[in-house]
C-alpha cells in the first residue's frame, strides 16, 4: 500500500480507519510476553524494508538518469527524496510505541534517524559527488546571466542539510567546500578579464554586483551559514588580490577620483575596500599624499608670486586657499568616507605637513593671524555675521594644525590689541566669539590675556564716564580721555617720553591725580605711541579734521603758525629719537594726504630735512585719516622664545617630579607629549635640561649618563619660580 502511494504521489495515503488497524497491530506485536514480543523483529524489518526499497527502486531510477544532465538528475533525486521522506514519515507513525519503548530503552537509533541513515549510505554517499557538481554547474550558468530552477536547488541543500543528521558536517564538507572552491575558480577568471579591460570605476560596479549577487545567491536557495565564507572568497579574488592595482590604476585610481571629484565612485570604493581587513589603510595613505600634493601646489603658487611681489604679512588669498582645500576635503571625508577615523587622520596629517610649511618673510600663523585681523576689523572684508563666524570656524580649523600655537597667539594679541585700543573692531562679539573658539581649542591658559584685554576695556569704559565729570570741573578745551591697561594682559609697547603741549600735559596731570586717589597702590606709565587725537587744520579757506595719532598731534603743534623746524630742531623740541621720528614725519609729508612738506622734496626722510606745514594742502575729503607705521614689530621673536624655554623647564620639572628617574630618550618623548602649543626641536630641550641641572635641580645618575634623577633636596625657590612662570 504505502510502495503503491508513493508511486501514484500521493501524501496522504491513509484513512483513519486504515492508520488505526495498522497502528493496533503493531501496538499489539510490541506488547506481547516473549517468546511472542516481535519488538526486535519488527525494527529489524523496518529497516530492511526501507533499504530494499532504496536498493531495488530508487537507486536504479538514479543510475538511469545519471548522465542526461544535472538539471534531471537534481529533479530525480529530488522526487526521490521527497517520497523518502514520506516514506519515513508513515513508518515513524505506524511503529511509534515501538519507537517510544524499543528503541528508546535498547539505545538505538530512532526510526526516523535509522531511516535517514540508511537513505545516506544506499543513496546519498554514492550520489552527492554527481549532485554537488550539477548544482555548482547550474549556480555558474546563474552568475552568467541565464535563469535556472531555483526551487530545485534550494530542495537539494535542504537534502544535504538533513545529511547532517541535526548538524551542517554533511552540506560544509560536501556541498559548501566544492562551492567555495568553484566560486574561487571562477572569480579569478573575471578578475583576470576585468583588471585588463575595465577602469577601475568599472571594475568596481562589476565587484559590487558580483557581491550582492552572492549575498542574493545564498537568501535565495543556500545555508546562511555559507554567506560570510562565500563573500569572503569573493573579497579576496575581486578586490584584494588586485587592491593597490586598482587604486593606482593610470587613469581612473584614486589620485584621478579625488582630483575629479567623482563622489559616487568614490563612496563605492571606500564601501567595497571597507570589507577587507586594513583594506582602507592604502586608500588613506593615497588621500593623505594627494591632499597633501594639493596644498603644496597652493604653496608653489606662493613661492612663484612672492619672485615677482613684495612679501606682506597679508595674502588672504593664500590663506583663502588653504581653507577652501580644507573645506572641500573635509565635506569629502564626511560624505564618501563616512567620516572614518584613518581619513580623518590622513586630512589631518596632510594639514599639519601643509599649514606648518613656511614660504617667504613671514610665517603661516602670522599670515592666518592678519587674515582673522581682515575678518574682524572695520574696513577690512565686508562681511555679514554669519559669514564672519564661518571664517573664523575654518580659520581655527586650521590653526588647530599648527604646530607654533604660541606664536599665532603672539601675534594675534599684538593684532587684537590694535583693533580694540584703534577702536577699529567691527564687532566686540566676533572678537568674543573668536577667543572662545580658541579657548575650546587650546584651553583657558592659551586666551586668558586676550579675555583680559577685553575686560580692562568693559571696566575702561565706566571709569571714563566718571573722569569725564572730574574734567569738566577744570573748564578743559580738550576733549581727553584715558584707557587704563593691565601691564601683563596687553603687548608691550615703546613708550617715547614726548615733550607734550601745555593742554595735554594739564589734562594728563588731572587724570593723574584722579586716579592715585581711586587706585593709590597702582602705577601708571604713559604709552604715548598708541593714543590718537583728532586735530583740526586749516589749509588756506579750508578746514579739516584729521585723525591722527597723539604723536603726529604733537608733531602738527610744533608746526603750527606757520614755523619752519629742521629735523634736528623738531627731535630736540619733541624730544624724540630719530628712530621714531623718522616713520612720524614721513606719515606727514609723504603719505597720502601731504599736511606738511619737507625740504628738499623726497620719499625718504633724512636728518638734513627742513619741514613745515604745507599751506597749498586740498583734499575732498572733510574728514582725513592719515594713518602712521607702526613703531613696534607685529610680535616679539625674542619674548616667544623666552616662554618656549619657560614651558619647556616647566614640563620637565612636572615630569621629573612625577617620575624622579628617567633616561634622556623618554624624557624628551615626555617633554614633546606634554607641550600642546609648539613642538620644540629636541636639541632645545636638552639645553634647557642642562641647565636645569647647572641650577641643581637636576642631576645626571652616576652609573649611567643617559639618565636623570632629581637632585636632593630639591631647591625649592628655583621650582617654584619655574612652575609660576609656567
Amino acid at each position: 500500500m504505502l510502495d503503491n502511494g508513493i508511486k501514484e504521489g500521493k501524501t496522504n495515503m491513509f484513512g483513519a480507519k486504515e492508520y488505526v488497524t495498522i497502528y493496533t497491530t503493531c501496538y499489539d506485536m510490541c506488547t506481547q510476553r516473549s517468546p511472542y514480543n516481535w519488538s526486535r523483529d519488527l525494527y529489524q524489518r523496518h529497516g530492511e524494508t526501507i533499504e530494499n526499497y532504496l536498493t531495488q527502486t530508487v537507486l536504479p531510477a538514479l543510475r538511469e538518469k545519471t548522465g542526461q544532465g544535472g538539471t534531471i538528475l537534481l529533479a530525480e533525486l529530488q522526487h526521490r527524496w521527497s517520497n523518502h521522506q514520506i516514506m519515513n514519515k508513515w513508518l515513524k507513525k505506524f511503529f511509534t510505541y515501538l519507537d517510544r519503548y524499543y528503541v528508546k530503552h535498547h539505545s538505538l537509533p530512532t526510526l526516523e534517524q535509522a531511516g535517514l541513515r540508511h537513505f545516506k549510505s544506499h543513496i546519498y554517499d554514492g550520489t552527492k559527488a554527481e549532485s554537488a557538481a550539477a548544482i555548482l554547474s547550474l549556480i555558474n550558468e546563474e552568475r552568467e546571466g541565464e535563469i535556472i530552477d531555483k526551487t530545485l536547488v534550494k530542495s537539494i541543500v535542504e537534502l544535504y542539510e538533513s545529511m547532517g543528521m541535526g548538524g551542517l558536517e554533511a552540506y560544509t564538507a560536501d556541498l559548501e567546500s566544492p562551492l567555495l572552491d568553484s566560486t574561487r575558480d571562477y572569480y579569478v577568471k573575471k578578475r583576470e578579464s576585468w583588471i585588463v579591460v575595465d577602469s577601475t570605476p568599472d571594475y568596481l560596479i562589476k565587484a559590487e554586483r558580483a557581491l550582492a549577487q552572492e549575498k542574493n545567491r545564498v537568501a535565495d536557495y543556500l545555508n546562511n551559514a555559507s554567506e560570510t565564507k562565500l563573500l569572503r572568497v569573493c573579497e579576496e579574488e575581486l578586490l584584494e588580490k588586485v587592491e593597490m592595482q586598482l587604486l593606482e590604476k593610470e587613469g581612473s585610481g584614486c589620485r584621478v577620483l579625488l582630483a575629479n571629484d567623482k563622489s559616487e565612485d568614490l563612496r563605492r570604493m571606500f564601501t567595497l575596500f571597507s570589507r577587507l581587513e586594513k583594506g582602507l589603510n592604502p586608500m588613506a595613505d593615497i588621500v593623505q599624499k594627494f591632499i597633501s600634493s594639493m596644498g603644496n601646489d597652493i604653496i608653489d603658487k606662493r613661492k612663484a608670486r612672492l619672485e615677482t611681489e613684495k612679501d606682506k604679512n597679508d595674502d588672504p588669498k593664500f590663506v583663502k586657499s588653504l581653507i577652501e582645500l580644507h573645506e572641500k576635503y573635509l565635506g569629502v571625508i564626511k560624505t564618501d568616507f563616512a567620516g572614518h577615523s584613518l581619513f580623518q587622520k590622513a586630512l589631518k596629517d596632510a594639514f599639519v605637513e601643509i599649514v606648518n610649511k613656511n614660504v617667504g618673510q613671514y610665517t603661516n600663523a602670522e599670515l592666518m593671524s592678519t587674515f582673522c585681523d581682515r575678518v574682524l576689523k572695520s574696513g577690512g572684508e565686508k562681511l555679514s555675521e554669519a559669514e564672519v563666524e564661518e571664517n573664523l570656524d575654518r580659520i581655527v580649523q586650521l590653526f588647530s594644525y599648527l604646530t607654533d600655537k604660541d606664536l599665532f597667539a603672539e601675534i594675534y594679541r599684538n593684532q587684537l590689541a590694535k583693533r580694540l585700543l584703534n577702536q577699529r573692531s567691527a564687532s566686540d562679539d566676533a572678537e568674543k566669539v573668536m577667543i572662545s573658539k580658541l579657548k575650546m581649542q587650546c584651553g583657558t591658559h592659551f586666551t586668558s590675556k586676550m579675555e583680559g584685554m577685553l575686560a580692562d576695556l568693559a571696566v575702561g569704559s565706566d571709569q571714563k564716564t566718571e573722569f569725564d565729570a572730574k574734567l569738566k570741573q577744570h573748564n578743559s578745551k580738550l576733549d581727553f580721555s584715558v584707557q587704563v591697561l593691565t601691564t601683563g594682559f596687553w603687548p608691550t609697547y615703546k613708550s617715547p617720553e614726548v615733550v607734550l603741549p601745555e593742554q595735554m600735559s594739564t589734562c594728563m596731570g588731572i587724570f593723574k591725580d584722579w586716579h592715585e586717589n581711586k587706585h593709590a597702590k597702582r602705577k601708571l606709565a604713559w604709552i604715548h605711541s598708541l593714543g590718537n587725537a583728532s586735530v583740526r587744520g586749516t589749509f588756506g579757506k579750508k578746514s579739516y579734521d584729521m585723525q591722527v595719532t597723539t604723536l603726529q598731534a604733537v608733531a602738527l603743534d610744533a608746526l603750527n603758525g606757520g614755523k619752519t623746524l629742521t629735523f634736528t630742531e623738531l627731535a630736540e623740541k619733541l624730544n624724540l629719537e630719530e628712530s621714531v621720528l623718522k616713520p612720524l614725519m614721513h606719515s606727514l609729508s609723504c603719505g597720502k594726504y601731504k599736511v606738511v612738506t619737507k625740504t628738499p622734496a623726497s620719499n625718504k626722510i633724512n636728518s638734513t630735512d627742513s619741514f613745515k606745514a604745507n599751506p597749498k594742502f586740498s583734499s575732498n575729503m572733510r574728514k582725513l585719516r592719515i594713518p602712521m607705521a607702526s613703531l613696534d614689530a607685529s610680535h616679539n621673536t625674542k619674548r616667544v622664545e623666552e616662554d618656549r624655554s619657560i614651558a619647556i623647564e616647566a614640563a620637565i620639572v612636572r615630569i621629573m617630579k612625577a617620575r624622579k628617574t628617567l633616561q634622556h630618550q623618554q624624557l624628551i618623548a615626555e617633554v614633546l607629549s606634554q607641550l600642546a602649543f609648539f613642538k620644540p626641536n629636541p636639541r632645545v630641550i636638552k639645553k634647557r635640561i642642562e641647565a636645569l641641572i647647572d641650577r641643581e635641580y637636576l642631576e645626571r645618575s652616576k652609573d649611567n649618563n643617559n639618565q636623570y634623577n632629581v637632585s636632593s633636596p630639591p631647591p625649592t625657590v628655583v621650582l617654584i619660580g619655574i612652575l609660576a612662570l609656567a
